[in-house]
C-alpha cells in the first residue's frame, strides 16, 4: 500500500488477498476469537451500555495495533483515552463486571506500550506508554467493589509487573529494527560501490579509447600530418568498435540496475585468457605491450571473484597509462603464480613513461578519480592487496597480490610470454 495512500476498505480487502490462504484462514481465526472475547467480556457486565462501551473501547485498542504505522500514533491515543473515560465512569456506576474486568483489552494495552516503545520517537513513546500504563492499571478497578481486594493484592501487582516485559520487548524489538536497517544501508552502499565500480571499469576504460583515438587524429591533422583515407577509416572504424563496446557495456549495467536477480554480465570470463585480448585491443591505441601469463592460471580453474578481479586491475592500469602516461613506449602486463608462495597470484602492470620517481606528484595530481581507489577496494574484498607508485628507474607500476585456493602440490611449468 502506498505511504500516502488513504486506507479504505478496498485496500484492506486487497493486501488480505494478496496472502497464501493459509494466512488469511489464520487472520480470520484471530479476528473471530478476539470479537468473540469482546463480546463475552462485555456480556458479563450484565448492562447494554456497559457492554458496549466495553467492547468498543477493546475494540479501539485491538484496532490500535494493527493500524498503519503513520496512523498509530493518533489511534493510540483514541484507545487510551476511551479506555481510560470507560474506567472512570464505570467507578461511578452500580452495574459491574463481577468475573472480569476486561483482559482482552488488557493485553491490547501492554501490546500499545510495545508497539509505542518499538516505533515511536523516544519523547512519543515515553508519553504514549505511560498513558497505556496507566489506563492498564486502572482498568482492573471496574470490577465489582466487593472484589477490590483480590484486585489490589493480585491483580494489580500482576498488571505492574506486566508492563515492564512489554517495554523491555519493546526495545528489544527497536534494537532489532535498527541492526536490519543498518544492515540494509550496509547493503546498499555495498551495492552502490559495486555499481560504481563497474560502471568505471567498463565504460570509463572504453571511453578513454575513443578521446585517445580522436587526439591522435587532431594531433596529428593539426601537426600538418593528416592520417590518410584509409588511415582515418581504420581510426574510425576502431573508434566505432570501442563506442559499441561501451554501449554493450552500458546495457548490460542498465539490465543488472533493472532486475537485480540477474546475473553479472558484465563479469568477464571464467578463465584469464581474455587478457590477450584486453592487452592486444590496447596495443591498437597504445604503446605496444607484452603479456606474460602463467599457463597455470589458463585451466579455468581460479574462483571468479580472482579472475574478474585481475581482469580489472589489469584494465584501469592499461586506462590510466593511456590517460596519464608521458610518452610510454612500451607496456608489460605481467599475471604470475609467485615462485616464493604457490599460494599467491601476483598481476603487475609496468610502463616506461617519463618521471621514474619523480613521476610521483603528476600520476597523483592528474588521477584525481575513483580507479584506483575502487580497484584497492576490490582487491581487498578479495583477500589481496594493491600497490601503486613510480616504477624503479622509470614510469609506474600496479601491483596486486592474490590469494589462490591452496593446493597440495601445485604443478610447475615456466610462464609463458606472448607479444601482442
Amino acid at each position: 500500500m502506498p505511504l500516502g495512500s488513504a486506507v479504505t476498505w478496498e485496500n484492506v480487502f486487497s493486501v488480505f488477498r494478496g496472502r497464501p490462504l493459509a494466512h488469511q484462514a489464520l487472520l480470520v481465526l484471530a479476528a473471530v476469537l478476539v470479537i468473540a472475547a469482546l463480546v463475552l467480556e462485555g456480556a458479563a457486565t450484565g448492562y447494554l451500555p456497559t457492554a458496549v462501551a466495553t467492547f468498543l473501547t477493546g475494540a479501539l485498542c485491538v484496532t490500535a495495533l494493527v493500524v498503519p504505522e503513520r496512523r498509530y500514533t493518533m489511534a493510540a491515543i483514541v484507545a487510551v483515552a476511551a479506555s481510560c473515560a470507560l474506567t472512570a465512569v464505570s467507578l461511578k456506576l452500580t452495574q459491574r463486571p463481577q468475573v472480569t474486568f476486561g483482559v482482552t483489552e488488557l493485553v491490547a494495552l501492554l501490546l500499545l506500550i510495545t508497539r509505542a516503545v518499538r516505533c515511536r520517537p523516544f519523547v512519543t513513546a515515553a508519553a504514549l506508554g505511560t498513558a497505556a500504563a496507566v489506563s492498564a492499571v486502572a482498568l482492573p478497578l471496574r470490577i465489582e467493589p466487593s472484589q477490590w481486594p483480590n484486585v489490589i493484592t493480585y491483580a494489580e501487582p500482576a498488571v505492574v509487573l506486566a508492563v515492564v516485559p512489554a517495554v523491555v520487548l519493546g526495545l528489544y524489538l527497536r534494537l532489532l529494527d535498527d541492526a536490519r536497517d543498518r544492515r540494509l544501508q550496509s547493503d546498499r552502499q555495498a551495492q552502490r560501490i559495486q555499481y560504481a565500480r563497474e560502471l568505471h571499469d567498463f565504460v570509463a576504460h572504453h571511453v578513454t579509447a575513443m578521446i585517445a583515438q580522436t587526439k591522435a587524429i587532431r594531433f596529428a591533422t593539426s601537426a600538418g600530418h593528416p592520417p590518410s583515407p584509409a588511415e582515418l577509416d581504420g581510426m574510425l572504424v576502431q573508434i566505432e568498435e570501442v563506442g559499441s563496446q561501451a554501449m554493450d557495456s552500458m546495457r548490460a549495467l542498465v539490465s543488472i540496475l533493472r532486475n537485480a536477480e540477474e546475473p553479472a554480465v558484465t563479469s568477464p570470463g571464467a578463465d584469464l585468457t581474455q587478457l590477450q585480448d584486453l592487452v592486444r585491443t590496447f596495443s591498437r591505441t597504445g604503446p605496444p605491450a607484452e603479456l606474460t601469463l602463467d599457463p597455470r592460471l589458463t585451466s579455468g580453474c581460479l574462483p571468479p571473484e580472482i579472475t574478474t578481479t585481475v581482469h580489472r586491475v589489469v584494465q584501469e592500469s592499461l586506462t590510466n597509462i593511456r590517460k596519464h602516461a608521458t610518452a610510454a613506449e612500451h607496456v608489460t602486463v605481467d599475471v604470475r603464480v609467485q615462485a616464493a608462495d604457490p599460494n599467491t597470484l601476483r598481476a603487475t602492470v609496468t610502463d616506461d613513461g617519463r618521471g621514474g620517481r619523480h613521476d610521483r606528484g603528476r600520476r597523483r595530481t592528474t588521477a584525481g578519480g575513483y580507479g584506483l581507489t575502487g580497484l584497492a577496494e576490490r582487491v581487498e574484498a578479495a583477500g589481496g592487496r594493491l600497490s601503486a607508485g613510480p616504477g624503479e628507474f622509470t614510469g609506474w607500476q600496479v601491483v596486486a597480490d592474490l590469494p589462490l585456493p591452496r593446493r597440495a602440490d601445485p604443478p610447475e611449468s615456466p610462464a609463458g610470454i606472448m607479444d601482442v
